[in-house]
C-alpha cells in the first residue's frame, strides 16, 4: 500500500468535488462506511456538514477518531 496523495472525486449535496487523501486514510474511510451501510458519499456529506476547516483533513480527523474510538474498551468491559 502507497501512502501517495490521491486526489478523488466525491459528491456532497449533488455538487462534485474532489478531496486528496492517502491511500490508507482513503481505504479506512471505505471501511467505515461500508460497516456504517452507507455511501462514502453519504459519509462525506456527513462528515462535510460538521467540519470546520478543510474538507480532506476533517475526513483524517473523522478516520482517526473513529479508529480511535472502536479502539477504546467499553466502559464496564475489562
Amino acid at each position: 500500500m502507497t501512502d501517495d496523495i490521491k486526489k478523488r472525486s466525491v459528491l456532497i449535496t449533488g455538487h462534485r468535488t474532489s478531496v486528496s487523501l492517502e491511500q490508507p486514510f482513503w481505504h479506512a474511510l471505505k471501511e467505515i462506511a461500508d460497516r456504517r451501510r452507507v455511501s462514502i458519499n453519504k459519509l462525506v456529506e456527513e462528515i462535510d456538514s460538521q467540519r470546520k476547516g478543510n474538507l480532506s483533513s476533517a475526513i483524517r480527523v473523522y478516520v482517526l477518531d473513529s479508529l480511535t474510538r472502536a479502539k477504546r474498551p467499553e466502559r464496564g468491559s475489562v
